[in-house]
């Protein structure tokens, strides 16, 4: 087979049915051999970022590998952005990119750019393929290496003569591998034991959960449901966690960090024993490191041994993939049949109760405008009955998303946590509508973020994929504007949209739909069109220009120093307006 042939008969091998691409002089071999197949369907984005968080969305709706294919030069380092998205939140994906052919490596020549080297900080792995004898084996080692341990993405440069050559092509997909990189996938058993003896003794426990629930697989969450039912203890998430325990049960807390509820946030300050599965105590969860829950024991279960330690000192720390290490606690939980301290539990859930009873989450309701959180709620209410996907892009839409649409199940939330990147949203759910096409996928989307990849609109439209993005639209960047008045003396320094398209022509252009909507009182008849719609859909959703997302911990403050929504007056809300030269809402 030519390098082109062994590209395409690799993906094929492993079950790979989709890629999104853009086709580029270093990569017109692969796609000669694309053109010559029927067996992956290939999407054509606008934009190599596009392809990226399409690849990532498709990858965290299915949990299985996303795949993107570029060009060198450009098309390389416009995948810098997903590629680093991928790494901090841990998801599957596999980057295919031309280079210039080897004899130019080094030259300067055109399109050329050290992709290996470039891309080196924001992969899982990469690799440069020197000769046609090593390509198979590279296509299937990086596959493993993105799936196994903490997933991640993993890059292949391959330079055009290349992927002219011809060679021998084998199916390694099983074979030993390339690297020295064997995960361990079992906890130690005394130290699985060891958690479980202290979280029988513990008063005021609190299962903390992340991500890596929900990237160890379906089992994992099945078996951390069954955990909470057995031991009875509250539970609470990161943002890229939610739906891994469901919104609607009785044990569930809400999402914890600067954006969490006083409940979650309040019990992973007083907790005495701290159950952190598959997360890895980021700065938006822990705030203050010296303040973070000073008086609990803390066990760590995480597959990665290096987020182990790295942030936060932990008592028992467990290596080993999450859904493995849960089986063994509840086996032990069943064999040991402990009795735990019930009047203290008791007292626990009762001090949480007094927390819930602050209604922090509430806002003040409004017959004139559309209220952004009551908005997220109608939305969650009117979807109910769908098969839903969503994504978000980046700031406050994405906090209300997380605070107010009730995710029951896993993947069924795609959004940037580690890098925060506004504009993944929009490609992320064409990648879970390209994945799931019978499905409703709704991307939360901001008015300043929804435009950073807008062009995807016409691949959606290509495509035939409906996907829905509703904006609240506050003609703001709407995080950076709470932050410069809530910590910057309401100095709105250009986060204020001057020059808005108009959504509902926008939508239009690109051969979509666009429907808008002003009044609290016409939004569930809006929402009910807007699903009711077979194609790619903008929705612009007015909403009150200057609403705050709360509760809010400030960046450094410890959990206890939270802000709630009566924290901040009137006057001070009244100072941002005129701070901003604007009669707004």
């Amino acid at each position: 087979m030519t390098g082109a042939e062994m590209v395409i008969q690799a993906l094929i091998d492993q079950g790979v049915d989709t890629i999104f691409g853009y086709p580029g002089g270093s990569v017109l071999p692969i796609y000669d051999e694309i053109f010559q197949q029927d067996k992956i369907n290939h999407i054509l984005v606008r934009h190599e970022q596009g392809a990226g968080h399409a690849a990532e969305g498709y990858a965290r709706s299915t949990g299985k590998v996303g795949v993107a294919l570029v060009t060198s030069g450009p098309g390389a380092t416009n995948m810098v952005t997903p590629l680093a998205d991928a790494l901090l939140d841990s998801i599957p994906m596999v980057c295919i990119t031309g280079q210039v052919p080897t004899h130019l490596i080094g030259t300067d020549a055109f399109q050329e750019a050290d992709t290996v080297g470039i891309t080196r900080p924001c992969t899982k792995h990469n690799f440069l393929v020197r000769t046609i004898e090593s390509l198979p084996r590279i296509l299937h080692e990086a596959f493993r290496i993105a799936t196994t341990g903490r997933p991640g993405p993993v890059l292949i440069d391959i330079p055009k003569n290349i992927q002219f050559q011809t060679g021998t092509y084998e199916n390694c997909k099983d074979k030993a591998p390339l690297t020295q990189y064997n995960p361990r996938r079992e906890g130690d058993a005394d130290a699985i034991r060891a958690a479980v003896n202290l979280m029988i003794a513990a008063k005021k426990p609190v299962l903390y959960t992340g991500g890596g629930v929900i990237n160890s697989g379906r089992h994992a969450t099945e078996l951390l449901r069954d955990l909470v039912k057995l031991t009875g203890f509250p539970i609470t998430s990161t943002l890229m966690g939610l739906g891994a325990y469901p919104a609607s049960g009785p044990n569930w807390l809400g999402m914890l960090g600067m954006h969490g509820t006083y409940e979650a946030n309040l019990a992973m300050h007083d907790c005495d024993v701290m159950v952190c599965v598959g997360a890895r105590f980021d700065d938006r969860i822990t705030g203050r490191i010296d303040a973070f829950s000073p008086n609990s024991k803390k066990i760590h279960i995480d597959i990665d041994p290096s987020s182990i330690n790295k942030n936060v000192r932990v008592d028992i720390p467990i290596v080993g993939d999450v859904g493995s290490v849960l089986a063994e606690m509840i086996r032990l939980w069943k064999e040991l049949s402990p009795q735990t301290d019930a009047a203290a539990h008791k007292n626990w859930w009762n001090q949480i109760a007094s927390w819930r009873a602050k209604k922090c989450l509430r806002y003040k309701k409004s017959h004139d405008v559309i209220m952004p959180q009551y908005a997220i709620e109608r939305l969650y209410a009117m979807t109910r009955g769908h098969d839903t996907y969503i994504t978000t892009e980046v700031g406050q839409h994405q906090m209300w998303a997380a605070q107010f649409f009730g995710f029951d199940e896993p993947n069924r939330l795609m959004t940037s946590g580690g890098l925060g990147t506004m504009g993944y949203g929009l490609p992320a759910a064409l990648g879970a509508q390209i994945a799931h096409p019978n499905s409703l996928v709704i991307d939360i989307a901001g008015d300043a973020s929804a435009q950073m990849c807008i062009q995807e609109l016409s691949t959606a439209v290509q495509y035939d994929a409906p996907i829905k993005i509703f904006i609240l639209n506050n003609q703001y960047m709407g995080m950076v504007r709470q932050w410069q008045q809530l910590l910057h003396g309401n100095r709105l320094s250009h986060s204020y949209v001057e020059a808005m398209p108009d959504f509902v022509k926008l939508a239009e252009a690109y051969g979509g739909v666009g429907i808008r909507c002003e009044k609290p009182d016409e939004l569930d008849d809006a929402i009910t069109e807007m699903i009711s719609v077979k194609k790619p859909v903008i929705f612009d959703c007015r909403v009150a220009n200057l609403a705050n997302c709360f509760p809010m911990i400030p960046s450094g403050k410890a959990h206890n120093e939270m802000l709630l929504g009566e924290d901040v007056s009137d006057e001070e809300i009244g100072n941002a307006i005129g701070a901003a030269g604007k009669v707004l809402v």
